[in-house]
């Protein structure tokens, strides 16, 4: 039974990703985002009543014919990656993926999302060595550290999850004074209340979301996260007033999200955590949690 609870936990706890980490998501710095010059790197456009399947190889093709002309232009490698991500072909991925990587060295993002390609792949030995690479240059880099805590923990390493992230923390002031904006200390902390929910560790998950409400009373992610454990624990009726909190401090575009999590069935206040059914989770019932469609673009959890 405690698997049954662990699995639901960490689906809905995992579902808090675009909402509670504003500002955290691999932004995928080509996608819908490659307008300047687009025209000149354009594939041709597809024959009318063209499947979609045959419709994205095209686009493929026909990025990968500019790339043979200019093995550089950013505008094609960016949209190669992002139609074969479509298409489900990750190994494809890596070879355009690691010339932006090359192009763009103080550009973080497709390192990462590198990282994430060679973690869905099965190499997580150089999914890791990606995401230190990019620590040691940018050490708040929250996406970075949201796949290497996971990968962490996916290695049954919690313990080296929460010390990646108590030393970011420990060292933010120092490194924000440095350099103003290196390390997000509230997203950081917000994380490792995350990796403790998802190891059982409920009071230290809640202690953490109280330190960043604390620092902030008007942030609604660590309301939102505090409310998904209790719920998670079987503690409706203490979980109901903060989901309401965290909606009414959220801003507009996630106020839809949060009621959907808010709604999402969840164990009886009087049932034990043991007792948490896998029809309780949003894998049951995809339409009660905002990721339960994650982006193609995306090898991970993002806003």
């Amino acid at each position: 039974m405690s698997n049954k609870r662990n699995r639901w936990l960490s689906i809905i706890v995992m579902s808090i990703g675009l909402i509670a980490f504003v500002g955290f998501s691999v932004v995928l710095p080509f996608s819908g985002a490659f307008q300047q010059n687009q025209r000149a790197a354009a594939p041709p456009s597809p024959s009318p009543g063209q499947s979609p399947t045959a419709d994205l190889e095209a686009q493929a093709k026909g990025y990968e014919m500019v790339l043979q002309r200019e093995p550089d232009n950013q505008t094609a490698l960016r949209g190669l990656v992002e139609t074969r991500i479509q298409q489900g072909k990750l190994d494809t991925v890596v070879e355009p993926l690691q010339k932006l990587a090359d192009l763009n060295p103080d550009q973080p993002d497709y390192q990462v999302l590198l990282a994430q390609t060679k973690q869905r792949m099965g190499d997580p030995e150089a999914a890791a060595e990606l995401y230190r690479i990019t620590l040691e240059k940018h050490p708040g880099n929250i996406s970075a550290l949201k796949g290497m805590s996971d990968l962490l923990l996916a290695q049954g390493r919690p313990e080296a999850a929460v010390g990646l992230l108590q030393d970011t923390i420990k060292t933010a002031d120092e490194a924000n004074k440095a350099q103003p904006g290196t390390v997000d200390q509230a997203a950081v902390q917000l994380l490792l209340g995350e990796v403790f929910a998802r190891q059982d560790r409920f009071d230290e998950a809640i202690a953490t979301y109280n330190q960043v409400s604390q620092a902030n009373s008007e942030d609604f992610r660590p309301i939102l996260g505090k409310a998904i454990v209790l719920r998670a624990q079987g503690k409706t009726s203490e979980a109901e007033p903060l989901f309401a909190s965290a909606t009414a401090l959220a801003p507009a575009q996630f106020k839809d999200q949060i009621t959907k999590l808010a709604t999402a069935p969840s164990p009886s206040p009087a049932a034990s955590p043991e007792a948490a059914s896998p029809a309780a989770s949003p894998a049951a019932n995809p339409e009660a949690s905002p990721e339960a469609s994650p982006a193609p673009a995306s090898p991970a959890p993002s806003p």
